[in-house]
């Protein structure tokens, strides 16, 4: 093929790759352009070289499944390209699998022989890749849940250390914790208050540390049944709006208790009291403190 026709051809295939289907007599350098602008065609390709095939695959790693001969730098640059493309790997090696991982964790369910590291790079691309994970570790248990906090629903066998690091991540993680400990609560209600919901045991400890991160919200989720809880909302209260409902309900609740009305007297809580809705013996200790 003279010069002329050839540059001729590369132009066309430039504004049309599709068009490499119609050149009877094909160059490397035809084909070479034709799938830099479109790794499809490589299927119209009459001979495949490692350079024009190179050249697909990293337009479009999916062009893969139509290379005739695959060799590992192929293979490696498909996966590159787009992790997916080991789907079409005819024979997966460690390094491709490495790869693919790294692009795409989830395709970690395509891999045949998982190691400790591919397993890691696959949850460190996407946590919740540790579902397809068939032998877990603490290790990559923890990445996981660095990466998403929700991969601990997927976690076969919940550590304290693997769950106080998904709850730091983000505090709602908490709903997936199997075995609830102070500690792992604590964690989670001062990432997100709100979390307090999901706390089987709400001690003291926790409902100080929620309503320190969201208070308003932290406040509705408090059974106020002991005089210790009643004190920790009040001390809580000094830091936020005072909201009379609540003042209103713990005074009542407590309206015996010397402790809690003198607590009332000495932060001048009486002045966001309605004392219409008090009894008169209550009314009257707070106008003669």
């Amino acid at each position: 093929m003279n010069k002329e026709l050839e540059e001729y051809l590369i132009e066309q295939v430039k504004k049309d790759p599709l068009s490499l289907k119609e050149v009877k007599n094909q160059t490397e350098n035809i084909c070479l352009e034709a799938v830099k602008h479109d790794g499809w065609v490589i299927m119209y390709v009459k001979n495949q070289t490692i350079r024009v095939c190179l050249a697909a695959v990293k337009q479009n790693g999916y062009s893969l499944v139509h290379v005739k001969r695959q060799t590992p730098e192929i293979c490696l640059a498909a996966v590159k390209e787009n992790g997916l493309a080991l789907k079409y790997v005819k024979d997966q090696t460690e390094k491709v699998c490495l790869a693919a991982v790294k692009q795409v964790g989830y395709v970690l369910r395509m891999v045949k022989d998982q190691t400790e590291e591919m397993c890691l790079e696959a949850v460190r691309q996407n946590g919740n890749a540790l579902f397809f994970v068939k032998d877990q570790n603490e290790n990559i248990c923890i990445e996981a849940v660095k990466q998403d906090e929700n991969a601990l629903k997927y976690v076969k066998n919940q550590t304290p250390e693997i769950c106080l690091e998904a709850v730091r991540q983000r505090g709602s993680a908490l709903c997936y914790v199997k075995k609830q400990t102070e500690e792992i609560c604590l964690e989670a209600v001062k990432q997100n208050g709100l979390v307090l919901q999901f706390v089987n045991n709400k001690t003291d400890n926790i409902c100080r540390e929620a309503l320190k991160n969201n208070f308003n919200a932290s406040i509705r989720l408090i059974d106020i049944k002991k005089k210790s809880t009643a004190i920790i909302i009040l001390e809580a209260f000094l830091q936020n709006t005072k909201d009379k409902v609540i003042l209103n309900n713990i005074i009542e609740k407590f309206s015996k208790d010397k402790e809690i009305l003198n607590f009332y007297t000495k932060h001048k809580l009486w002045n966001y009291v309605n004392f219409g809705e008090l009894n008169c013996e209550l009314s009257r200790y707070a106008m003669t403190r």
